[in-house]
């Protein structure tokens, strides 16, 4: 029918700056190549920072359907996105869930920027609030009131470890709620941050191969460390660890 799936590469977001090179901006030409008469719609996509499954729409009344149903999904126990990641690191259980609270920090300040906060959506990425130098952070006891002020969301992330081998993992992640960079701090919170993790990554620190968990006040967001073997198999030099990508990939949406 109407509907079109591509394989999005990480890196590209989904909506951009006139001019500005985007999913939605390559949409007509797109089109135009596939020889349809119809205009396209993103229905749904996986964050700028991810890869993956990418739902386009050539019909207006079809992205509208399918998009109220992933937005009533969650409220009748449906999880129709389903993630994979490769982890630097093997999480202690081979299946369990992370649940913590999430909000937007000021870099180098407790203080919340409500402001920024209030123009970032549940599901994407922080438009305006780029400028405000935010940082994603869990917040492990949310009080009440911060979550009746949606200062703060409860977030839940079921997770599944399917390989694992040289101290990586291969880990399917389904979100059960939506949240800016929701799994990229969920696998921090369990010691094993995404490869390619240039944001959150630095918060797992090693002590004699041990990892633990550094708040994010202690650990400046830099591009992620990896050991000499784990270099040697990526085929990576460190001054190239920067183009490393993020390795959080949509790999399954189950439609109504």
């Amino acid at each position: 029918g109407p509907l079109l799936a591509l394989s999005k590469p990480p890196g590209l977001p989904i909506l951009g700056p006139p001019g500005d090179l985007s999913l939605d901006a390559l949409l007509p030409a797109l089109s135009r190549r596939l020889g349809l008469s119809a205009e396209l719609h993103v229905v749904k996509a996986p964050a700028r920072e991810c890869s993956g499954l990418a739902l386009l729409s050539g019909c207006y009344h079809t992205t509208k359907k399918l998009q109220q149903f992933f937005t009533n999904a969650r409220r009748r126990g449906q999880y129709p996105a389903t993630y994979r990641a490769v982890t630097v690191g093997v999480p202690a259980e081979v299946e369990g869930e992370v649940r913590t609270g999430l909000c937007w920090q000021q870099q180098g300040d407790r203080a919340m920027v409500r402001g920024c906060q209030q123009s970032v959506g549940t599901g994407g990425t922080p438009g305006s609030a780029e400028g405000c130098a935010l940082q994603v952070v869990p917040v492990p006891a949310p009080g009440r009131r911060s979550l009746a002020r949606k200062d703060v969301k409860s977030t839940l992330t079921c997770y599944r470890v399917l390989g694992a081998m040289g101290g990586c993992a291969l880990v399917q992640l389904q979100p059960r709620t939506a949240f800016p960079e929701q799994l990229q701090v969920h696998l921090t919170l369990l010691l094993c941050p995404a490869l390619g993790d240039h944001e959150h990554s630095s918060r797992v620190g090693r002590v004699l191969g041990v990892p633990f968990l550094l708040s994010p006040e202690t650990a400046p967001t830099r591009t992620q460390v990896l050991d000499e073997e784990l270099l040697s198999r990526l085929g990576l030099s460190p001054r190239q660890l920067h183009h490393l990508p993020l390795h959080i990939h949509l790999q399954e949406l189950l439609l109504p």
